[in-house]
C-alpha cells in the first residue's frame, strides 16, 4: 500500500504561521518595570544612593528567576539595544529615587516587584529559539494509547474504604481481617497485602475446615491455605503467635507484615436481632472488638461476600473487596491492539525514513523504519492506521520492532479484496482485516480476539483454521474447546462420548461451518457433503476437564467463550501448546456467565494484558458487528 506523500520541507521547520506568538505583557507600574530592567542589566554599575531602594525591592530574588540577558544579546539590532540601555541607565537614578521616597507609604510595591518577570521570558524566548528548535516550541499532546505497565494497579479510589484511604495518606500500616471466602478464592492472598498485617479470626479457620473435603476448586484452595498456615505456624513459640508471625518466613519477600491469630475470646456488642451463632456475625464482632482494643489502628475487613460488606458498612465498620486478583478495574483501559496515528505523524517522523521490501510467507511486504516522539507509546505487533481526510491513500501497518524511539512498521495484506479471501471469507471492516493478518501469520503463536456479539470472531477463526489445515497444511487439525457454563438452568447429564456430550455446546461452530460450506457451489450437493465430512474429520471437539497433562503439537487450538475462564484455567490451557501450535482465545467480556468472575478478573482480560507487546502474540478488539442489522441494533439498545 503506498506511503502517504511526504512533506517537501524538512520535518523540523514549521511554517511561518505556526511560529509561537509573543503574548502581550501584563501592565505594571513604571517603578516596577524600571526596577526589573535595572536588575536585568546587573553588570552595569548602580549609583551608591540607589542601594537602599534596591534593598526595598526584592531585587536579589528577581536576579535568579529568568535571567533573559543571554537571549537579548542575540538580538540582531545592536544599535537599538545600546540606545535602550543608555536610556534606562540615564533614567534609573531618578526613578529609583522616586521609588525610595514612595517606599514608606506604598509598602506593597516591594511584593509586587517580581510581577513583570514571568512576562519577560514569554516575549524574548521565542525570538531566541526560533532558529534552534522551532518544532519543540509548539508540541501538541498526542492523544495516544500509552503502553500499560506490566502489572496494573486497580483503580483503588472507588474500592477502598475511608479508613484505608486515611491510613494511606498518613503512611501507617493497616490490619486486614480476612473473611473465609478471600482465602478460598485466592490461596496466596495471605502474602498479597505488602507491608500491612493480616488477622485471622477463629471462625475463619472453622469455615476453612468445613470446606476442605471434595475435589472442587474451593476444596483444593482450602487445603492449600491450611498447608500454608501449618508451614507458617511450625517451629513457632506460643509467644510468637501472640506477637505475630512474619509473613516473609516462607520466602515471600513482598509480604513485610505479620500474621495474627485470634488467641482469646473477643466480645463486642452487636445490634439486637443479629443471630449470634452465624459465622459472618461472629467475624463482624471480632472486627468491632479489635477497633475497641486498638483505637488508633486502621482495621479493615476484607471479604468477597457483597452482603457481608453491606452489613459491615451498616454497622459502621470499614470493609473492602479483595481486588488484588483484578487485572484492572476499568476495562475501558484494556489494550485494544489498535492505535490511530496523529495527522502530522509523517511530518514529525519522516525525516530519517527508511523503506524496503521483503518476501515473507510467500507475500511481499513493505517495511518502514521511522523515528520520532510517538514511537515509545507503541507496542510490538500493535496495529497502526492513518486515514487522511484530504483524499490521500490510507495507511495500515503493524509494528514489528521497537527500539527506543525507532520502530519498524510493516504494511498489511488486504484481506478485504476477494483475491485474498480466506476459505471464501473476506474482511468487511478495518478490524477484521487486522484480525485476519494475525490469524494467517505463522509467526504469531497466540492470538486473542475480543468483540461484541456478531463481530465475526468465530467465523474468522474457523476460516483461518480451515485454510491453514486443509490448504497450506501448516497444522494437522483444529481443536475446539470451551467452558461448559450454561446461560440458564442446566439440562442435566448428556449421553454419549466426549464429543457427543460437547456437541450441544458447539452450536456456534456448526452455524459457522454451514456458512463456510455454502460458499462452495462448484461441487454441487454431493461435493458439499464430501467437503463437510472432510472438514468434520479435521475438527476435534474437546472438553476442558481432560486438558491437564496434554501436549498439542502442530494443532490449531480455538478456545471459544474464553471470558468464562479463570486466570488459572487459562494458564492451564495455554501451557498445553507444543511445537508448531497456534492458540486462539475468543470472547466477549460483557457476556460473563461464570458466577464469581468479573470483567476485571476474567482469564481473557488477564492474558490480553500479560501478552501485550510479546513478539509472537497479537490482539484485536473487533468494533463493528457484521451479523445483521437486527443484531447490531439489539446489542446497542438492549
Amino acid at each position: 500500500m503506498p506511503l502517504p506523500k511526504l512533506p517537501s520541507k524538512p520535518a523540523t521547520i514549521l511554517p511561518a504561521k505556526d511560529y509561537p506568538q509573543a503574548t502581550a505583557q501584563r501592565p505594571v507600574s513604571a517603578i516596577a518595570a524600571a526596577a526589573a530592567q535595572v536588575v536585568e542589566l546587573a553588570p552595569a554599575p548602580a549609583p551608591k544612593k540607589a542601594a537602599p531602594a534596591v534593598k526595598a525591592v526584592p531585587a536579589p530574588k528577581v536576579v535568579a528567576v529568568p535571567a533573559p540577558a543571554a537571549p537579548v544579546a542575540k538580538a540582531p539590532a545592536k544599535t537599538t539595544r545600546s540606545k535602550a540601555v543608555a536610556a534606562v541607565l540615564k533614567a534609573a537614578p531618578a526613578v529609583l529615587k522616586a521609588a525610595a521616597e514612595a517606599a514608606p507609604t506604598v509598602a506593597p510595591v516591594a511584593k509586587l516587584a517580581p510581577v513583570p518577570t514571568p512576562a519577560a521570558p514569554t516575549v524574548t524566548k521565542p525570538v531566541a529559539k526560533t532558529k534552534a528548535a522551532p518544532s519543540r516550541s509548539k508540541v501538541t499532546p498526542i492523544a495516544a494509547e500509552a503502553p500499560h505497565p506490566t502489572k496494573h494497579k486497580a483503580n483503588e479510589s472507588g474500592i477502598k474504604s475511608s479508613t484505608s484511604r486515611n491510613a494511606d495518606q498518613a503512611g501507617t500500616t493497616k490490619l486486614f481481617v480476612l473473611d473465609t471466602n478471600v482465602l478460598m478464592h485466592d490461596p496466596s492472598s495471605l502474602f498479597r497485602f505488602e507491608e500491612h498485617d493480616v488477622y485471622l479470626p477463629m471462625m475463619t479457620l472453622e469455615e476453612l475446615d468445613n470446606h476442605k473435603k471434595g475435589m472442587t476448586e474451593v476444596a483444593r484452595n482450602a487445603r492449600q491455605v491450611s498447608r500454608t498456615l501449618d508451614a507458617l505456624v511450625s517451629n513457632t513459640d506460643d509467644d510468637a503467635i501472640e506477637s505475630g508471625i512474619l509473613l516473609s518466613k516462607l520466602g515471600n519477600k513482598d509480604a513485610k507484615g505479620r500474621l495474627y491469630f485470634q488467641t482469646r475470646m473477643q466480645t463486642a456488642d452487636l445490634p439486637l436481632g443479629l443471630p449470634v451463632g452465624k459465622a459472618d456475625n461472629q467475624i463482624l464482632a471480632v472486627v468491632r472488638s479489635l477497633e475497641a482494643d486498638q483505637p488508633g489502628r486502621a482495621i479493615v475487613l476484607v471479604s468477597k461476600d457483597i452482603n457481608m460488606r453491606i452489613k459491615a458498612r451498616a454497622l459502621g465498620l470499614p470493609a473492602e473487596d479483595y481486588f488484588n486478583d483484578h487485572v484492572m478495574e476499568d476495562t475501558d483501559l484494556l489494550y485494544s491492539g489498535i492505535i490511530q496515528l496523529p495527522d502530522d505523524f509523517w511530518n514529525k517522523h519522516g525525516k530519517d525514513l527508511e523503506s524496503w521490501q521483503e518476501n515473507k510467507n510467500g507475500q511481499s511486504a513493505t517495511f518502514y523504519r521511522v523515528t520520532g516522539p510517538f514511537i515509545p507509546s507503541l507496542l510490538a505487533n500493535q496495529f497502526v492506521f492513518l486515514e487522511p481526510k484530504n483524499g490521500e491513500a490510507p495507511f495500515y501497518g503493524q509494528v514489528k520492532q521497537i527500539n527506543g524511539k525507532t520502530a519498524v512498521l510493516q504494511t498489511l495484506r488486504d484481506f478485504s479484496h476477494n483475491k485474498n479471501n480466506v476459505w471464501g471469507v473476506t474482511a468487511r471492516n478495518r478490524e477484521q482485516n487486522f484480525a485476519l493478518n494475525l490469524l494467517m501469520n505463522p509467526e504469531c503463536d497466540f492470538v486473542t480476539l475480543l468483540g461484541q456479539a456478531g463481530t465475526g470472531k468465530t467465523l474468522l477463526a474457523l476460516a483461518a483454521g480451515l485454510a491453514q489445515v486443509l490448504e497450506t497444511k501448516l497444522y494437522n487439525e483444529i481443536i475446539v474447546t470451551r467452558v461448559t457454563v450454561p446461560v440458564g438452568e442446566d439440562i442435566g447429564f448428556l449421553p454419549g462420548t466426549e464429543e457427543e456430550k460437547m456437541s450441544p455446546w458447539m452450536g456456534a461452530f456448526d452455524d459457522n461451518l454451514e456458512v463456510l460450506n455454502k460458499s462452495d457451489t462448484d461441487g454441487g450437493e454431493w461435493g458439499r457433503a464430501a467437503t463437510q465430512d472432510l472438514i468434520r474429520s479435521r475438527i476435534k471437539i474437546k472438553s476442558l476437564n481432560f486438558m491437564r497433562g496434554r501436549t498439542f503439537v502442530n494443532k490449531f487450538l480455538i478456545i471459544d467463550e474464553a471470558q468464562n475462564l479463570t486466570p488459572k484455567q487459562m494458564k492451564t490451557l495455554v501451557t498445553r501448546a507444543g511445537p508448531g501450535t497456534k492458540i486462539l482465545c475468543l470472547g466477549n467480556i460483557a457476556q460473563i456467565d461464570t458466577p464469581y468472575l468479573t470483567e476485571g478478573s476474567s482469564g481473557l482480560t488477564y492474558v490480553v494484558d500479560r501478552f501485550k507487546g510479546w513478539a509472537h502474540s497479537g490482539h484485536v478488539t473487533l468494533a463493528r458487528g457484521e451479523r445483521s442489522r437486527l443484531a447490531d441494533h439489539a446489542s446497542e439498545v438492549l
